[in-house]
Protein backbone atom coordinates (compact mmCIF):
# COMPACT_ATOMS: atom_id res chain seq x y z
CA UNK A 1 0.00 0.00 0.00
CA UNK A 2 1.17 3.51 -0.76
CA UNK A 3 -0.54 6.74 0.27
CA UNK A 4 0.39 10.41 0.02
CA UNK A 5 -1.49 12.98 2.06
CA UNK A 6 -1.22 16.33 3.81
CA UNK A 7 -2.27 16.84 7.41
CA UNK A 8 -5.51 18.35 6.09
CA UNK A 9 -6.16 15.02 4.35
CA UNK A 10 -5.14 12.78 7.25
CA UNK A 11 -8.64 11.51 8.07
CA UNK A 12 -9.28 10.56 4.44
CA UNK A 13 -5.88 8.83 4.33
CA UNK A 14 -6.76 6.89 7.50
CA UNK A 15 -9.98 5.64 5.90
CA UNK A 16 -8.05 4.58 2.79
CA UNK A 17 -5.52 2.81 4.99
CA UNK A 18 -8.19 0.68 6.67
CA UNK A 19 -9.86 -0.07 3.34
CA UNK A 20 -6.58 -1.59 2.15
CA UNK A 21 -5.35 -3.14 5.42
CA UNK A 22 -7.38 -6.33 5.13
CA UNK A 23 -7.46 -8.50 8.24
CA UNK A 24 -4.14 -7.29 9.65
CA UNK A 25 -4.20 -6.52 13.38
CA UNK A 26 -0.65 -5.39 14.25
CA UNK A 27 0.95 -2.36 12.62
CA UNK A 28 4.50 -1.15 13.33
CA UNK A 29 5.18 2.49 12.37
CA UNK A 30 8.74 3.35 11.30
CA UNK A 31 9.51 7.07 10.92
CA UNK A 32 11.80 9.76 12.29
CA UNK A 33 10.65 11.92 15.19
CA UNK A 34 8.24 14.63 14.06
CA UNK A 35 7.02 12.84 10.95
CA UNK A 36 3.46 12.46 12.18
CA UNK A 37 3.25 8.90 13.48
CA UNK A 38 1.08 9.84 16.45
CA UNK A 39 -1.15 12.12 14.37
CA UNK A 40 -1.72 9.38 11.81
CA UNK A 41 -2.39 6.73 14.46
CA UNK A 42 -4.94 9.01 16.15
CA UNK A 43 -6.60 9.48 12.74
CA UNK A 44 -6.62 5.69 12.33
CA UNK A 45 -8.38 5.37 15.70
CA UNK A 46 -10.97 7.96 14.66
CA UNK A 47 -11.53 6.08 11.39
CA UNK A 48 -12.20 2.89 13.37
CA UNK A 49 -14.74 4.77 15.47
CA UNK A 50 -12.81 4.96 18.73
CA UNK A 51 -15.03 6.57 21.34
CA UNK A 52 -12.13 7.73 23.49
CA UNK A 53 -9.88 10.51 22.23
CA UNK A 54 -6.44 9.51 21.07
CA UNK A 55 -3.27 11.00 22.49
CA UNK A 56 0.41 10.19 22.51
CA UNK A 57 1.34 7.32 24.84
CA UNK A 58 4.95 8.54 25.13
CA UNK A 59 4.88 8.61 28.91
CA UNK A 60 2.20 5.97 29.53
CA UNK A 61 3.82 3.53 27.04
CA UNK A 62 0.40 2.19 25.96
CA UNK A 63 -2.96 3.86 25.49
CA UNK A 64 -6.09 1.75 25.15
CA UNK A 65 -8.96 3.18 23.12
CA UNK A 66 -12.44 1.67 23.00
CA UNK A 67 -14.40 1.14 19.82
CA UNK A 68 -18.17 1.62 19.87
CA UNK A 69 -18.57 -2.19 20.02
CA UNK A 70 -16.34 -2.34 23.11
CA UNK A 71 -13.29 -3.81 21.36
CA UNK A 72 -9.96 -2.31 22.42
CA UNK A 73 -7.38 -0.70 20.16
CA UNK A 74 -3.88 -0.44 21.60
CA UNK A 75 -1.51 2.42 20.74
CA UNK A 76 2.00 1.80 22.02
CA UNK A 77 5.05 4.05 21.90
CA UNK A 78 8.26 2.10 22.52
CA UNK A 79 10.58 5.10 22.29
CA UNK A 80 11.46 5.05 26.00
CA UNK A 81 12.29 1.34 26.02
CA UNK A 82 15.85 0.10 25.61
CA UNK A 83 15.29 -3.45 24.42
CA UNK A 84 12.97 -6.41 23.92
CA UNK A 85 13.27 -7.52 27.54
CA UNK A 86 11.81 -4.20 28.72
CA UNK A 87 9.00 -4.49 26.16
CA UNK A 88 8.15 -7.99 27.36
CA UNK A 89 8.29 -6.87 30.99
CA UNK A 90 5.89 -4.02 30.17
CA UNK A 91 3.42 -6.48 28.60
CA UNK A 92 3.79 -5.20 25.04
CA UNK A 93 4.35 -8.63 23.51
CA UNK A 94 1.17 -9.92 25.15
CA UNK A 95 -0.83 -7.07 23.57
CA UNK A 96 0.66 -7.80 20.14
CA UNK A 97 -0.61 -11.39 20.31
CA UNK A 98 -3.99 -10.51 21.88
CA UNK A 99 -5.91 -10.35 18.60
CA UNK A 100 -6.74 -6.68 19.16
CA UNK A 101 -5.69 -3.95 16.74
CA UNK A 102 -2.25 -2.73 17.86
CA UNK A 103 -0.62 0.42 16.47
CA UNK A 104 3.01 0.69 17.56
CA UNK A 105 5.44 3.59 17.28
CA UNK A 106 9.21 3.00 17.45
CA UNK A 107 9.09 -0.79 16.84
CA UNK A 108 12.87 -0.69 16.28
CA UNK A 109 13.26 -0.68 20.08
CA UNK A 110 12.01 -4.28 20.31
CA UNK A 111 11.89 -5.85 16.85
CA UNK A 112 11.89 -9.46 18.03
CA UNK A 113 8.53 -9.31 19.83
CA UNK A 114 6.33 -8.69 16.79
CA UNK A 115 4.16 -11.40 15.22
CA UNK A 116 5.36 -12.57 11.79
CA UNK A 117 2.27 -11.11 10.08
CA UNK A 118 2.91 -7.60 11.40
CA UNK A 119 2.37 -4.90 8.79
CA UNK A 120 5.28 -2.48 8.89
CA UNK A 121 4.47 1.09 7.91
CA UNK A 122 7.13 3.57 6.76
CA UNK A 123 6.10 7.21 7.01
CA UNK A 124 8.12 10.14 5.66
CA UNK A 125 7.69 13.79 4.72
CA UNK A 126 8.23 14.50 1.04
CA UNK A 127 10.26 17.50 -0.06
CA UNK A 128 7.82 20.16 -1.30
CA UNK A 129 9.33 20.28 -4.75
CA UNK A 130 9.00 16.55 -5.47
CA UNK A 131 6.39 16.00 -8.19
CA UNK A 132 4.73 19.30 -7.29
CA UNK A 133 3.59 18.03 -3.89
CA UNK A 134 2.48 20.51 -1.27
CA UNK A 135 5.15 21.13 1.42
CA UNK A 136 4.62 18.79 4.36
CA UNK A 137 3.02 16.05 2.28
CA UNK A 138 3.40 12.68 3.95
CA UNK A 139 4.28 9.49 2.10
CA UNK A 140 3.25 6.17 3.60
CA UNK A 141 4.11 2.70 2.38
CA UNK A 142 3.61 -0.69 3.98
CA UNK A 143 5.76 -3.80 3.92
CA UNK A 144 5.47 -7.14 5.67
CA UNK A 145 8.96 -7.65 7.08
CA UNK A 146 11.19 -5.10 8.77
CA UNK A 147 13.98 -3.91 6.52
Amino acid sequence: MELTFTLDQIDEAALQFWQQAGQARVFAFHAPMGTGKTSFIIALCRALGAVTPGSSPSFALVNEYQLANGDPVYHADLYRLSNEAEAREAGIEELLYSGAVCLVEWPERAPGIFPPDTVHVALSILPGSLDGQEPGTRYLRTFTTAS
